[in-house]
This record gives structure tokens, sequence and C-alpha cells, in this order.
């Protein structure tokens, strides 16, 4: 076939109009050129091109979402063809191999598969995405980068000159094998960026390698081909170079960081490594600068509570805090909380460790403690520095709490974070630090708890009527009101997760007259929670229903992430 056919094809089904027939035709491609070119600049989607070009050679258009894959045929199927044509295996009945292309064009590839194997090949079309997709879950990430380095191994016989660096720190030997390295833990990365992951683990098993994504809260394996072991060392060597860190020093610790841009956007990777029994593991956390957005109502925050904490942080002094656990979002709320009130008027500056994103504006100070730049050192010198509003990243200990509150009662705003379950325990964790309660009670002005949920995948939640006994005792029937819930199902758009991204649920605790005295008064964390109720606070549990009976996540998200209140 030739190209003039190809577009004349799409033509004729009217995916393609006759200038942008024209158009591509002064271009000169083959075939399967125009079409992907045609896909490439929009003119006409994958999908119905593919089906259209399927037909009109007598090819079954297959979606391989639900498609079964034979095993066997994989493994017995030569990989190079897999990934020099985008083909795939899926089956063999009676000598016929079925095989899924996204170029139903390439007759040659064809041609070639049934050569290597022997059989009769009965092609099918698929997307080259869904393809792509099942070449990472049966082969592996970096499956085609693994073949490379085997073959580089067996006609250079040196690919293992990374391991001696154990023994003599060489930096030469390192450097012969890292181009052969480098595409393997690029690929890596890549997949993890393009996976929305925000950590990824290489543990070392005694199996060998295992690689790990940490998607919407929730940690998945990730396929790899077993050979992957054989380079154990060069990968982890690899990353610790990126990252600046000691190729030789394996016993102790380290941390470091990678700076990298990826399909055009900056990356930020801080990286830990720790020495484990079978040898060292790390773990990268990805902090994705292009893909952020700093905006409290894009959040998941609801308009009741957003009015509220927005008149709270533009108090003209006090203490805000927000609390929760690692990873629960604390530092994007208060990122966009200053940028929510930054102006030319005023003077915001931070110290945070580490910082995370550099925000426009806004001054930052990176904490060092090895150098005695703490988080109360550089408070104390922040002071001096003419503010109006100061940002702590966490206040840990009693010098930090006193800096913070001191700043407060000289007439600046000051945000913070807390390790706390919810918002009345921070009072708690404060006067533990040693810190009086009148000071407490007297500068703290609003605490934020927060959790994240993930949100559920639009092209695929499912509605469905909940019975009494499904649901826990604390579920606000009242609000349901006939209405259904919905929950997680999985497609091609969220992976087959049930899930897209995730949103926060909040806990807003103003401080009022009852609440200062009962803090001042230091009684318990569940007295203070009460008097807050009873003041119109809505808990993370609560927050969490709301957004369960609006369709945004799903009851098991939120049992998954809250636990029920306790009643008097």
């Amino acid at each position: 076939m030739v190209m003039l056919e190809a577009g004349e094809i799409l033509f004729k089904r009217g995916l393609l109009d006759s200038d942008q027939l024209q158009q591509l035709r002064e271009q000169s491609l083959g075939a399967g050129e125009l079409v992907n070119t045609a896909i490439g600049k929009g003119m006409v989607d994958e999908e119905p091109a593919l089906r259209a070009l399927g037909e009109e050679l007598g090819m079954e258009f297959v979606d391989l979402r639900n498609a079964e894959v034979d095993l066997e045929v994989v493994k017995s199927f030569p990989q190079k063809l897999i990934y020099r044509h985008s083909l795939f295996p899926l089956g063999r009945s009676n000598g016929s191999l079925t095989l899924a292309t996204s170029d139903p064009l390439d007759v040659y590839a064809l041609d070639e598969a049934s050569a290597a194997t022997g059989l009769t090949i009965v092609p099918v079309v698929a997307e080259r995405a869904e393809i792509a997709r099942l070449m990472k879950k049966y082969l592996g990430v970096g499956s085609e980068t693994v073949e490379g380095l085997m073959a580089a191994r067996e006609e250079e016989g040196d690919i293992q000159l990374l391991e001696d660096l154990e023994v003599d720190g060489s930096e030469l030997s390192e450097m012969a094998q890292e181009a052969s390295v480098v595409r393997l833990v690029n690929e890596i990365l890549v997949e993890a960026i393009d996976t929305r992951a925000s950590d990824v683990h290489l543990e070392s098993q005694a199996s060998g390698l295992v690689v790990r994504y940490r998607i919407d809260g929730i940690l998945h394996d990730q396929p790899v081909p077993p050979e992957i072991n054989r380079f154990q060392a060069a990968i982890i060597s690899r990353l610790k170079i990126m990252a600046r860190l000691n190729i030789a020093e394996k016993r102790l610790p380290q941390d470091g960081r990678i700076k990298l841009k990826v399909h055009g956007r900056e990356i930020d990777i801080r990286l830990s490594v720790i020495p484990m029994i079978h040898g060292e593991s790390l773990v990268m956390r990805i902090l994705d600068k292009g893909a952020m957005k700093f905006d409290l109502q894009g959040l998941g925050m609801d308009p009741l509570t957003y009015s509220v904490y927005s008149q709270i942080i533009r108090l003209p002094h006090g203490i805000v805090l927000v609390t929760g656990p690692t990873g629960s979002g604390k530092t994007t709320t208060l990122y966009s909380s200053l940028l929510e009130i930054r102006s030319p008027e005023n003077k915001i500056i931070t110290t945070e460790d580490p910082v995370e994103y550099q925000l426009s504006g806004i001054n930052q100070i990176q904490v060092h403690t090895k150098i005695g730049l703490t988080f109360a050192a550089s408070l104390r010198s922040i002071l001096r520095h003419d503010p109006d509003i100061v940002l702590v990243g966490e206040i840990r200990d009693q010098e930090t709490a006193e800096n913070a509150i001191q700043a407060s009662l000289t007439g600046h705003m000051v945000f913070s974070t807390l390790h706390t379950n919810d918002a009345a325990g921070a009072f708690t964790r404060i006067v533990d630090m040693g810190i009086e309660p009148f000071l407490v009670s007297s500068t703290v002005e609003g605490i934020m708890a927060q959790r994240l949920v993930r949100r559920l995948c639009k092209d695929c939640k499912e509605a469905y009527q909940p019975a009494v006994e499904d649901l826990p005792n604390d579920f606000p029937w009242e609000k349901l009101a006939g209405q259904p819930l919905y929950r997680s199902v999985g497609c091609r758009t969220c992976r087959n997760v049930g899930y897209t991204g995730r949103m926060g649920i909040y806990e807003l605790l103003v401080t009022n007259e009852e609440i200062k005295s009962l803090a001042h008064d230091r009684v318990s964390t569940w007295q203070i929670k009460q008097a807050a109720l009873k003041a119109g606070m809505r808990t993370l549990r609560m927050d969490a229903w709301d957004k369960a009976i609006l369709g945004g996540t799903s009851v098991d998200e939120v049992l998954r992430v809250t636990k029920g209140d306790r009643v008097a």
C-alpha cells in the first residue's frame, strides 16, 4: 500500500478533509508516517483512524484493555520484534499467531514476525499506547533497555565494572558504563513521572531489585524484567552519582537531591539511600514543579471552610497551624495560603527543610541543621528582617515553638505545621513541648487538620444504592436523601485503579473564647474538640462523608483514611 492510498482511506471515511490530505501529501511521507503524522497533529484521533485502516485491510480492531494475553506466547516471541515494530503477541491457535500492531500498513513487520516464528500471522489493530502498556505490564519497565544492556554485556563483557567501585571508587570504571545504564534509569524515572507517582521505591530484596511507585498515596508494584537484577549495583550507583552522593559508601544512610527536566517540566527528586541486609535500598520523592497548582479552592476545600479559613489567614497577627501526617498535603495548603495573601504590600519569609517549591515573590530559607541553621535559629534572624508574614516549615521543639509565639506576639502572622491526628490535639502538643498554656491560647487563631483521599475516576465510577448494613453507624443518611453513592471500577484512563488524583478533606478549628479558656486550663484534647464541634467545626470524617455523597470519592476511601468520631 502506498502513501496516497493511506490518505485516501482516511479521506474517504470523512476523517480527513481535502486540505489536510493535501498538506500531508506535500510532506512526502510513507504510509505509516502519514497516519502517525495526522494523529500527532490532531487532524484525526488514533482509534477511528486505526479502525478505518483495519476495516479497509480486513483487520479487526481490538481494545487491549480487555484482551486476554497468553504468557507462554509472549515469552517465546522475539522481543526485538516487539520493540522494533511495536507489535505484541496475544495468543496462538492451530498454527496461527494473533499479533497486535499499531501500524497495519507495515506488512514487512508482519512478514518478519511470520518468518521468525514459522507461524501464520493473524494481525489485529490496536492503539500504540495500549501496546506500550502491555509491554510494560508483561515485560517490565525498562525491558527494552535491559535487552540492549544484555547485548552490550555479551559484546563488551565489561558492564560489571561498576561493581568494582565499592573497592576502589574509580570514577573511570563508573564512567565507562554510565552511558549504558543511563537509559534504564531514565526510563524508570520518566515512567514514574508519567504515572503521577509521588515516590519511587527501589528495594534490594533477597530475590533481587523490586521497583514500586506510590501513586495517589498507594504503593503499586512495577513489573521489571528479571534480568534487571544483574544491573542492580549499576542502577543504584547511577542514581547516587546523579544525586552527588558517595558511591563507595555502602554502609551509612545518605540523602541527596537530583534536578531534572522531563517533558519540558522541571522535576526535583529527593533521594534517600539506606543500607539493608540485602543491599542498598533507595526511595525517591518526586516534586513535579510544573504539575503543581497552589490554589486553595482547587484543593477540595468546601466553600464554607474556605470562607472561614480565608478570613483567618488575613488576620494581622497570630498563629495558623496545619496538622496531619507526612504526605497529607500540609505544605501544599500552606503554599496556597501564602500565594493567596501575597501582595506587594507585605513581606513573606519562609524557613523550610527542605524548600520543596520555589515561589515567586516569597523569600525562602533552606534549613541547614549541620551548620546550626535550624528552624529556631533562622526564625530569630527572620524577625530582624522586617517580615509581615512568616512560615516555619515545622514546629519540632520548644525553642522553635517559643520563637513562633514570640513572632506572633510582636505583630507577625505565623504559619506552621504540626504532626497531630486532629486539630484539637495541636494545643496539647505545643503545651507538651514546654510552652505555657496561656501563650498558646492567646496566639493560636486557627488549626487546620487535613488528609488526602483519592478522587474517583470520572470515566468509570459506578453509581449504586447502599444498604444500611454496608455503611458504618456514623454515616449521615439524612444528607444522602435517596441519592446514589459511587464506587471505583477501573478503566484505561485510571490504569484500572478506579481513582485519578486526590483531594483534601479538612477539619478547621477556629479559636473562640471558650476554646481559649479550655486551652489555658490544660483540659484534654477531647474536651477542646467537643467545644469546637459545638461552635460548628466539621471533623475530617464529616467532610469526607460529604465528599463521598457528592460523588468525589468512595466509602472505601473514607474508611481507609479516617476513623469514626467519638461522641459524647
